[in-house]
């Protein structure tokens, strides 16, 4: 039955609901407790000398040197460079592989005609690049935006070209039937149907490119957390490099988390995310 405030939405069962918030509920605590065995684990290793405690500082120690970084305000402008690099490498890449995928997997001419570039390309390692863009760049943030978009720009773009050669064959010739133009198929037809993948491609292209960020600083030096985490590592001060890969997790969890609550938002209609709220 469609609730007044909101015409046409079905209301989920109070018994569905409850068992929904007990599921997150349960999840949740078990989360939680992963972190605290991981963290007593942590703590453990290097203090009964399993790990030698040098290479390896203890939880607290690490936490303690993390609560040390955070009152720096250089530690947070490596944050900020970081996420810089981040945001415009993904952004770069996200428009390139909308685009190229998109053309591309309407055309099947240039999809048959770029499969076998497609398939060379996309296996090199974007690191590999990293002396050709240092040569091109120099040690500067164009250097690193070179190996963020190579490495970020596949996923987007072999997601689109997916999503855009699923279209229902008889959709697609129902609209041709009745002459919608091509502007309308795309905003009609193929943007519904490739929009699961797109986000998807996105999810996953954040994780890549700030894998990458951080890379690049560690292997180009621009300024960022990597070159911070390098630094540290050159004088021997590891409790500042275990430090940095905690934050360096926490962005990637935050980054995940984030992507994955706009792509439950965005596709709020799609089954899957329907079936979950169900779930």
């Amino acid at each position: 039955m469609a609730t007044a405030d909101a015409p046409g939405v079905v209301a989920l069962p109070r018994r569905t609901r409850g068992r929904g918030a007990r599921r997150t509920l349960r999840r949740t605590v078990l989360g939680l407790l992963g972190v605290i065995g991981f963290l007593a684990t942590w703590q453990v290793l290097p203090s009964t000398g399993l790990v030698n405690p040098e290479s390896l500082p203890t939880a607290t120690e690490t936490l303690t040197q993390l609560g040390v970084l955070m009152r720096d305000l250089e530690f947070w402008r490596n944050v900020g460079r970081t996420l810089t690099g981040w945001a415009i490498g993904l952004a770069i890449a996200t428009v390139a592989g909308v685009v190229l995928g998109t053309l591309i997997g309407m055309l099947p001419v240039l999809r048959r005609g770029t499969h076998t570039t497609v398939e060379f390309l996309r296996p090199i390692p974007s690191v590999a690049l990293i002396p050709l863009a240092v040569i091109t760049f120099g040690l500067q943030l164009p250097a690193a935006l070179v190996i963020i978009v190579y490495a970020s720009f596949w996923q987007v773009f072999v997601q689109v070209l997916y999503g855009v050669a699923d279209i229902d064959s008889v959709a697609r010739d129902t609209a041709r039937s009745f002459g919608l133009t091509r502007s309308a198929r795309i905003r009609h037809l193929v943007l519904p149907t490739a929009l699961p993948y797109l986000m998807t491609g996105l999810r996953l292209a954040a994780a890549v490119a700030l894998i990458l960020a951080i890379t690049a600083e560690m292997t180009i030096g621009n300024p960022g957390l990597g070159r911070q985490l390098m630094t540290a590592y050159s004088i021997g001060n590891f409790s500042t490099v275990y430090a940095i890969v905690v934050v360096a997790g926490l962005l990637g969890l935050i980054v995940n988390l984030g992507f994955r609550a706009i792509e439950r938002r965005t596709l709020r209609w799609h089954q899957s995310v329907r079936g979950e709220e169900v779930l």
